[in-house]
């Protein structure tokens, strides 16, 4: 969120600002071990999820989390500690708390869609994103498995299309909503992540969409650097897209970011009299 999606993170809280949401960055927080810790020592994953909870849990505060891999592992540490039995208790000897079920862990998409509010955002849209036709893409991180995720529909997930069709934008329906990017497959088996995100933007352009809207960093990137040939298709997160809706003066800056620049599409469609 610091380096190559720094991006995600100053429009994330440019946008948040904008609508009133208050946000803390939580001391002394550790990585979620996402997605190498998971697949060594599954306690050690946990534990290192578990104690930010207990970092947040002191502080009496929520957790929002713009990683869909962070989602991932805090809400996997969440729903261990509440099932209880010895996993809940090599946890809180590890991390030195008694774990009480009060934090919430949600995405930023829910804090901006539930705590914000449809109305308002609505009301405070400057720019409508007319004439962009855009697919909205979870990715498989935020809806599976459900009994963990607890996000959304896990099959055909829409907050991220109402928040889109509230801002104006033409949002198309698609079948790969939560197919999976490759994740961090993109550093070890580039010829695999390639041919994921080659589905995904292809079953875009079939849904007639110029554009792919994110809530992911990692699949973010994905696809942006792992489309192959010439017209590659532009994808943005989501607080950009807020960013722009509600006139966000920083906005151009977030954009210009991109490997694969938007500008074209934006001054044909957004920023077009027509």
């Amino acid at each position: 969120m610091e380096a190559t999606a720094r991006e995600y993170d100053q429009s994330s809280r440019a946008v948040c600002r904008e609508l009133g949401i208050e946000l803390k960055e939580l001391d002394d927080w550790n990585c979620c071990g996402s997605s190498s810790a998971h697949n060594l020592n599954h306690l050690l994953a946990a534990g290192l999820s578990a104690r930010n909870i207990a970092l947040a849990q002191r502080e009496g505060m929520d957790i929002t989390v713009p990683c869909a891999a962070c989602f991932a592992r805090l809400r996997k540490a969440d729903h261990l500690l509440k099932q209880g039995g010895e996993m809940k208790k090599e946890l809180e000897e590890m991390v030195e708390f008694k774990y009480t079920g009060q934090v919430g862990i949600i995405s930023l998409l829910e804090a901006v869609v539930e705590r914000a509010g449809i109305d308002l955002i609505s009301k405070k849209v400057k720019k409508p994103l007319k004439n962009l036709k855009v697919v909205c893409y979870y990715g498989c991180l935020m809806v599976r498995p459900p009994e963990v995720r607890g996000f959304d529909r896990v099959e055909n997930p829409v907050m991220l299309d109402r928040l889109m069709e509230c801002l104006g934008a033409d949002v198309r329906p698609w079948s790969h909503k939560t197919e999976c990017c490759g994740a961090s497959l993109s550093l070890t088996r580039v010829e695999v992540v390639e041919g994921l995100v080659a589905r995904l933007t292809g079953a875009a352009r079939e849904a007639g969409a110029e554009a792919m809207v994110t809530m992911c960093p990692l699949c973010q990137s994905n696809l942006e650097m792992r489309q192959k040939g010439p017209g590659k298709m532009p994808s943005f997160y989501f607080t950009e897209m807020l960013g722009l809706a509600l006139g966000l003066p920083d906005t151009p800056e977030w954009l210009g970011r991109h490997i694969n620049n938007p500008a074209g599409l934006i001054n044909k469609t957004v920023n077009s009299d027509k």
